[in-house]
């Protein structure tokens, strides 16, 4: 890790539950410490989160050793009643879009 990031303060867009998701989806076997460091958020912070999306269904771990293995439930509806119908996979494929898109833009930067 190069360092700490500075953490962001104010609203978002996408929220931190989100962005852990996501990191998780990237890495089922991520460490709690990566995951804080990509999202920057503090460890006890990514260990609520988890908490929170492992009791609402959209998550379970396993330990294997000294470290999880994270199982996402894509078929899990959203919680919000304004995205009826929309399930975490769904959420997870556009924010991959958004992903790619960045990467790409990052690498014609570069060019």
């Amino acid at each position: 890790m190069a360092g700490a990031q500075e953490p962001h303060t104010g609203w978002t867009f996408i929220t931190n539950h989100a962005r852990v998701l996501a990191t998780i989806a990237d890495d089922q076997s991520v460490r709690v410490r990566d995951i804080a460091a990509r999202c920057r958020l503090t460890e006890r912070a990514v260990q609520k989160i988890i908490s929170d999306l492992e009791q609402s269904g959209f998550l379970s771990h396993r330990r294997e050793g000294r470290s999880n293995t994270y199982q996402i439930e894509p078929g899990t509806e959203l919680r919000h009643p304004a995205e009826a119908g929309l399930t975490v996979s769904s959420l997870l494929a556009l924010l991959a879009q958004v992903d790619a898109h960045r990467t790409g833009l990052h690498a014609n930067q570069d060019s």
